[in-house]
């Protein structure tokens, strides 16, 4: 465990990437096997079921501490994180540590079948053998609430120079439905129990946003252009007569999307497509607040099949007869896949039309009507590119159009977690209804560290009611609110819900009266706007 903990402390103190990519080097050098397979699967978002809750934690941690309700909750406010506020309220270890971290989570995953008093004899054990950063990083294990900032492309690369193999290899063997229960250190990275695993998607290739002018791109004859999808990036695969859909976030959604897997039977064995779900019907996409009904369910009934039908819009081909094919040019590529599309009539499989242009004035006009597309922009891809793995610059970008925006006024703040547990970071809006002031978006992000401790000091300053840890304020405060979507919405009080509201910028030129309207939004909506959620 020491090992394990002195890595999230590198991880955590440093901003370099350099630094974080040295620090992961090392804990491969030292650690042992089963822990780096473990360190691998937390960081890769394969956490260990939790065996206890927090509310157990909590008690036990008052009773071993010898405190109070109220003084464990204002320490928790203090902190903003529940396994740093444990181990910095417990008293201090009584005995050495002998276990490392894979052990410790062997010992958690016995919990399964244990009454209650036999979770909190280990627990307790556990706290006093391990030191502070030794229990915060037990704690988390045990709340599953691990954030550090390590992508899997940082940790690709630290892989790679470990293990001396390719990046895209390593990154390949990351992939799919491995746990740290089924396979070792060794044949995780093994080139045949990879080829072996017919569930095992590739890694995606994630375009970079085009800050500058395209015309910088050089010839639009290198290019193709199509419409950037609003819904979720997945992959395909049809192998051994199987089928697994997988969604960028790593999740297999076999269950979600039952018209895609009879779909994909009907698919050549061997082929692996790249593409978007969507809500789609009669040749024309959906809102995406409609596919918002499928995600998340277990189970999808008769009705949600028929009201939010899905197919899924191919733009590349990875695997074709059983043969990886990324290193072919797209437009090899995307011969192979229209002659796929084309050639038979498959239900609930459209083809990512391209676009046509011959200049790139003429195409940043064609952008301006994304929206018309229920798309979010203009994805460009150069014709000579192999399918890459990450995000790199220079092949695929996607150029979005600008974010709907609307001011809104400050109404309530909270703090936020981790370093910004004592500073007011989540802000509640609202727009005006006559004279009253109505939320409608909440947002945490946008604001630079220079802004987020001028509102906290104004917070502080001009509190009128608290409600645990929110914080109700002075209306005065003016925002730009940027958003990609709005949709009717009765779980709402403005009866309007956005997507991926965020802080554009503070508008302290603006008062609040002039903030806008829920008149204004519901403009919005019904030029913008999806079904209801």
């Amino acid at each position: 465990m020491k090992h394990f903990a002195s890595l999230i402390t590198h991880l955590d103190q440093s901003n370099k990437t350099g630094d974080k990519l040295e620090a992961l080097y090392q804990f491969f050098n030292r650690a042992d096997e089963d822990e780096k397979l473990w360190a691998i699967a937390l960081f890769s978002h394969r956490r260990p079921k939790r065996q206890v809750n927090t509310k157990q934690l909590r008690t036990w941690c008052q009773e071993e501490a010898k405190i109070p309700d109220w003084l464990f909750e204002e320490s928790y406010q203090a902190v903003g994180d529940l396994a740093e506020t444990i181990s910095l309220l417990l008293p201090g270890a009584t005995t050495s540590n002998p276990y490392n971290l894979a052990e410790w989570i062997n010992k958690l995953s016995g919990l399964a079948n244990q009454d209650e008093e036999a979770k909190r004899s280990l627990i307790c054990q556990a706290w006093s053998c391990l030191d502070p950063t030794e229990r915060f990083v037990f704690n988390k294990l045990i709340t599953g609430g691990f954030r550090i900032g390590v992508s899997q492309n940082l940790l690709s690369q630290a892989l790679a120079k470990y293990l001396n193999l390719d990046k895209s290899q390593v990154a390949h063997a990351l992939m799919g439905n491995w746990s740290a229960e089924s396979v070792t250190f060794s044949t995780l990275f093994d080139s045949e129990s990879i080829q072996l695993d017919a569930s095992k998607p590739y890694p995606f290739f994630l375009a970079h946003p085009l800050e500058e002018e395209a015309d910088a791109l050089g010839s639009p004859e290198d290019w193709q252009a199509e419409w950037k999808w609003d819904g979720i990036r997945g992959q395909l695969i049809r192998r051994n007569e199987e089928t697994f859909i997988w969604s960028r976030g790593e999740e297999l959604v076999n269950d979600k999307f039952p018209e895609l897997l009879q779909l994909a039977e009907k698919l050549p064995v061997g082929t692996v497509l790249d593409g978007e779900i969507i809500a789609f019907q009669d040749g024309m996409p959906l809102p995406f607040g409609l596919l918002q009904t499928r995600i998340g369910r277990k189970n999808v009934t008769k009705k949600q099949l028929q009201e939010a039908p899905v197919s899924f819009i191919a733009y590349d081909l990875l695997e074709w007869s059983g043969k990886d094919i990324r290193s072919n040019s797209l437009k090899e590529r995307r011969e192979l896949l229209e002659e796929l599309i084309e050639k038979k009539s498959f239900p609930n499989l459209e083809l990512s039309k391209s676009i046509s242009f011959s200049s790139w004035k003429e195409l940043s006009n064609i952008r301006t009507y994304s929206r018309d597309h229920l798309a979010e922009g203009i994805m460009l891809k150069k014709l000579d590119s192999g399918y890459e793995t990450g995000r790199k610059r220079g092949s695929w970008w996607k150029w979005k159009i600008d974010p709907l925006t609307i001011d809104g006024v400050l109404i309530y703040a909270q703090k936020g977690h981790g370093k910004r547990a004592d500073l007011y970071t989540d802000y509640t809006f609202a727009v005006w209804d006559d004279e009253k002031l109505v939320p409608f978006a909440k947002a945490y992000s946008g604001l630079t560290d220079t802004e987020i401790r001028e509102v906290d000091a104004f917070v502080k300053k001009n509190t009128r009611e608290r409600f645990g840890p929110v914080r109700t304020v002075t209306a005065e405060l003016v925002f730009e609110i940027a958003f990609e979507g709005i949709q009717e919405s009765p779980r709402h009080k403005s009866g309007i819900a956005l997507r991926f509201p965020r802080i554009l910028r503070w508008r302290k030129d603006k008062p609040k009266e002039e903030a806008n309207t829920i008149q204004d939004l519901k403009s919005l909506l019904k030029i913008y706007g999806g079904q209801p959620t």
